[in-house]
């Protein structure tokens, strides 16, 4: 079974950076869209972006301009650098990829474990 594996978070002052990586644990057929969520105490999970295979990106406007999101398609690997990482980005962030298994399966939504990000001085 093909998981999503993500790495990349940790406790980080505010104003610096983090960069998480996720990609399957397996081989895939295609992966189209990936992303990025994230789920703080007490909210609701929401995408904070995504990218498509071709290369277009979609930003939450609490993060546009301070995180990109970026993927590497030879290594079915999706990242999000964030910079200027404020408190209220702290949350665990999950990598969701809209994937497929073999060409004759239909794509699906896979979620990955989930990586703390906590932003604090």
């Amino acid at each position: 079974q093909v998981q999503l594996v993500e790495s990349g978070g940790g406790l980080v002052q505010p104003g610096g950076s983090l960069r998480l990586s996720c990609a399957p644990s397996g081989s895939t057929f295609r992966i189209n869209t990936m992303a990025w969520y994230r789920q703080a105490p007490g909210k609701q999970r929401e995408l904070v972006a995504s990218i498509r295979r071709i290369g277009s990106t979609n930003y939450a406007d609490s993060v546009r301009g301070r995180f990109t999101i970026s993927r590497d398609n030879a290594k079915n690997a999706v990242y999000l650098q964030m910079n200027s990482l404020k408190p209220e980005d702290t949350a665990v962030y999950y990598c969701n990829a809209d994937l497929q298994l073999s060409w004759m399966a239909s794509s699906r939504d896979y979620w990955g474990q989930g990586t703390q990000v906590t932003v604090s001085s």
